[in-house]
C-alpha cells in the first residue's frame, strides 16, 4: 500500500500514478511543480515542461500588481509569446472578483485562440476560473500562486457560484504549479489566515469522510486520508510563524496546501478536504449573494466553521453514549415537508427552486432512506465515536493555535449574525448530496437541540 504521507511532492506526482487497495488508480496530472524562493523566474521552464508555447496569462487587478507584471516581464525577456488578460472588477463593492459566471465568461470572451494554455496568476478565485475556462476551451492550465490562501492549487475541483449557488465543478488538475515563497509571504495577512483556515478544516473533513463511509457506503480511501493528515501536520508545524511572514515557513504552509490538493485529485472529489466547516462558508456566501452584500474570504469563514463543528462534536461525544433510536424515529415521523420547504424558501430566496430540485433527486428526507442510515448509525456507533475522538483535535488547543495568528475565531468576528449561523447549520445538508455532521445530527433527531446550542455558543 502506498505511504503517501511519507512521499515528497515529486514522488506524489509521478506520471504513472499509484494502484491502490481502494480500487482506484490515483493520479495527479502535474508535470511541473516547485515551491521556493525566487522561482517565479522558472515560468518559461514550466511552460516548456508542459510542451506548450504560448500562454494566455490571466490575473485580476490585485494579482497583476503583485506578480502578473513580473510574469509578463519574465516571459518577454525569455522570448515566450503570450497574451495577458486582467479580469476587471465587476462588483466594486465586493472589493475582489468572484468565482462566477460573469468572470468566467469575461475570460472566455477575451481568450486568444492562438494560445495553447492558460496561466493563472493568483490564488483561489483566479485559479478556479482558469480551470473552468481551460476545460471549456480544451486547453491545459498552470498557475503562479500569489498567496497560500487555499488548498486548491493542485485540485481538479473549482468552487464556483452558479445562479447564486455554490457548486463544485470538476475538470482537470493544472499541469504546472509555481509557488514563489517570497511572493506568497507578502500576501495580505487575511489571505495567510485563510490558508490556515482552509487547512484546519481537514480534521473535520477526514472525520466526516469516514463516518459517511460507514453510514452511506460512500467511497473512502485510507491512503488518501493519510496524505491529508500529513499535509495538515506539515502546515500546523509552521502555523506559529505565520505572523513573521518567514518565506521558509510560508513555503512549508504552501507545501501542506499543495499536498491537500493532490489528495483531492487522487480521490477525484473534494470530500477528503471539505466537510460541514466548508458548508458553513458556502451557506454564508450564498446568503450574501442573495442579499447582494460582500462576504469574507472563504478560508477565514471555513476556519470559523471548523471551530463551530468541533463544538458540535464535543457536545455529541460528551452526551451521547449510544443513539436514541426512538427519538430519531419520532423525529422522522414528525417531519413536515411543508415546514421544511418554507424554511428552504426563506433561507435560500431566489435559489430555493434549485435546492428543492436537489432534494427531489436525492430524497435525503425519505423515511426509508432515513431508516437505512439510522440502522447503520446504530450498528456502527462505537466506530463513529472512535473516529471522531481519533481524528478531531482538542478544541481549546486548536483555538489557541489559531488565536496566536490573530485570525477571526467566531461568526461575530466576521459579521455573521446568530440567525445565519443557525440557518447555515440547519440547511447545509440541503445544498448537495453529501453526508455531513449536520446530516448525522438530523438523522439522530438532534437538529433542533444543536441549533439552540449554536445560538448560545455564538
Amino acid at each position: 500500500m502506498p505511504n503517501f504521507g511519507g512521499m515528497s511532492l515529486s514522488e506524489l506526482i509521478r506520471p504513472e500514478g499509484f494502484e491502490c487497495a481502494c480500487g482506484k488508480r490515483h493520479v495527479c496530472a502535474l508535470k511541473y511543480l516547485n515551491i521556493g524562493r525566487g522561482i517565479v523566474e522558472e515560468v518559461p521552464a514550466m511552460i516548456a515542461a508542459m510542451g506548450k508555447q504560448k500562454p494566455f496569462v490571466v490575473c485580476d487587478e490585485n494579482t497583476w500588481a503583485v506578480a502578473g507584471r513580473r510574469v509578463d516581464e519574465v516571459l518577454t525577456r525569455a522570448g515566450v509569446a503570450h497574451a495577458v488578460y486582467v479580469i476587471p472588477l465587476n462588483n466594486p463593492d465586493a472589493g475582489r472578483i468572484a468565482p462566477g459566471e460573469w468572470e468566467a465568461g469575461s475570460i472566455l470572451m477575451h481568450f486568444d485562440a492562438s494560445c495553447d494554455m492558460l496561466l493563472a496568476v493568483g490564488s483561489g478565485v483566479v485559479n478556479d476560473l482558469c480551470r473552468v475556462v481551460a476545460n471549456a476551451a480544451g486547453r491545459p492550465s498552470a498557475v503562479v500562486g500569489t498567496a497560500p490562501s487555499m488548498d486548491g492549487y493542485a485540485s481538479n475541483c473549482s468552487s464556483m457560484e452558479v445562479n447564486h449557488v455554490k457548486v463544485s465543478i470538476y475538470g482537470h488538475v493544472p499541469q504546472g504549479i509555481l509557488l514563489d515563497s517570497e511572493i506568497l509571504a507578502q500576501a495580505p495577512m487575511r489571505m495567510l489566515w485563510a490558508g490556515l483556515g482552509d487547512m484546519v478544516a481537514k480534521y473535520v473533513a477526514v472525520c466526516e469522510w469516514q463516518i459517511s463511509h460507514l453510514v452511506t457506503g460512500e467511497y473512502y480511501c485510507e491512503d488518501v486520508a493519510g496524505l491529508m493528515r500529513s499535509a495538515l501536520k506539515k502546515l500546523m508545524a509552521a502555523a506559529d510563524r505565520i505572523l513573521a511572514r518567514d518565506p521558509d515557513a510560508v513555503a512549508s504552509i504552501a507545501d501542506g496546501l499543495v499536498r491537500a490538493g493532490i489528495g483531492m485529485a487522487f480521490a477525484g472529489v473534494s470530500r477528503p478536504a471539505s466537510g460541514l466547516e466548508h458548508y458553513f462558508s458556502h451557506m454564508w456566501e450564498m446568503m450574501a449573494l442573495e442579499r447582494g452584500v460582500p462576504y469574507d474570504l472563504h478560508g477565514i469563514q471555513v476556519g470559523v466553521g471548523t471551530l463551530l463543528t468541533l463544538q458540535l462534536y464535543r457536545k455529541l461525544l460528551a452526551q451521547t453514549a449510544a443513539p436514541d433510536r426512538a427519538r430519531a424515529e419520532a423525529h422522522m415521523r414528525a417531519f413536515d415537508r411543508a415546514e421544511w420547504e418554507a424554511r428552504v424558501r426563506r433561507v435560500f430566496g431566489k435559489t430555493a427552486g434549485q435546492i428543492l430540485e436537489i432534494e427531489a433527486k436525492t430524497r435525503k428526507n425519505d423515511p426509508e432512506k432515513h431508516a437505512r442510515r439510522l440502522d447503520n448509525i446504530v450498528a456502527h456507533w462505537d466506530e463513529i465515536a472512535a473516529i471522531a475522538r481519533r481524528e478531531l483535535p482538542d478544541y481549546e488547543k486548536l483555538r489557541a493555535v489559531m488565536a496566536q495568528t490573530g485570525m477571526p475565531l467566531t461568526p461575530a468576528d466576521i459579521g455573521i449574525p446568530t440567525r445565519d449561523v443557525v440557518d447555515a447549520f440547519v440547511c447545509a445538508r440541503d445544498i448537495r448530496d453529501k453526508y455531513l455532521t449536520c446530516s448525522l445530527l438530523w438523522d439522530l433527531g438532534l437538529t433542533d437541540e444543536y441549533a439552540r446550542f449554536l445560538e448560545s455558543f455564538n
